[in-house]
């Protein structure tokens, strides 16, 4: 997103978060109910072009939706949506995005409030790393002419008991309502969202052998100085990894052995 939609986008999660700051406001009711908004605005296309019509003025774009969302959604979900279609959106499908990029957000804080968002992270990524290890469930998950009940199914058994209600929730949406992404690239996503829920950034850690607990605290001590933001580390083993460790953070690569890059990053804080 860019010029409008970014700031219309930046005024949402505000709201979405003094919302879910409230303890009477049950955020997976309402992830489920902006999810609800979001197929309905994928959909059905003119919906969304009347609505992000900068002709129109924003108070009626907030009664159509109070005429149309009223009494099939909260009152909570039916004001937040409100509240962004009196933003101004850069092209109709922003709003699309940004809505379910919120039904994301209530979800995670769901989990942040359970305590359990280190959990839902871990989970996301480890997801990640099978579905790119094994093409066949990839395929099975990206299949177009399977079903959506089909996907349930195959996830359910997959993570059913196994991760946390709020991965679980994530994926599927994900998967049944892929809306055009990759897998890939929508579980990438939904690890930064995740990330950015505590204000940290994620940094991938590819290594030769599983690091120690010591060399994680080091690593991510000396990545969060360096960086300036909170590090969340997602680890992953692989023997033939280059250098011993490879970091990446954002678009940037960083090639070395873990003891020579924790004696660069010794060395750039000093100076």
């Amino acid at each position: 997103m860019n010029g409008a939609s970014r700031e219309a986008l930046a005024a949402a999660r505000e709201r979405l978060d003094a919302l879910t700051d409230s303890t009477s406001v049950d955020a997976t009711r309402l992830s489920d109910e902006l999810a609800a908004v979001t197929a309905l605005l994928d959909r059905e296309v003119s919906l969304r072009r009347v609505l992000t019509d900068p002709a129109q003025p924003g108070e009626a774009k907030a009664e159509l939706v109070q005429r149309l969302l009223g009494g099939q959604v909260d009152g909570t979900a039916v004001d937040l949506v409100g509240g962004m279609v009196r933003s101004r959106w850069s092209q109709p499908r922003d709003l699309v995005d940004a809505l379910e990029e919120l039904a994301s957000l209530a979800d995670l804080t769901a989990a942040q409030q359970a305590n359990a968002l280190d959990d839902v992270e871990d989970e996301l990524f480890r997801f990640g790393r099978i579905v790119a290890s094994h093409p066949d469930l990839r395929a099975a998950l990206t299949d177009r002419g399977a079903g959506a009940p089909a996907k349930t199914e195959l996830l359910r058994r997959l993570l059913g008991g196994r991760a946390h209600a709020t991965t679980e929730r994530l994926v599927m949406r994900l998967v049944t309502v892929s809306r055009g992404r990759s897998l890939e690239a929508g579980l990438e996503s939904l690890s930064k969202l995740a990330a950015a829920r505590r204000d940290r950034l994620v940094a991938v850690v590819t290594s030769a052998v599983p690091l120690s607990d010591t060399q994680k605290q080091r690593l991510g001590a000396a990545l969060a100085k360096l960086y300036g933001r909170r590090m969340h580390l997602n680890l992953d083993v692989d023997p033939e990894v280059v250098g011993g460790i490879r970091v990446q953070v954002g678009d940037e690569v960083i090639n070395g052995s873990l003891a020579d890059r924790l004696e660069d990053a010794a060395r750039r804080m000093a100076s």
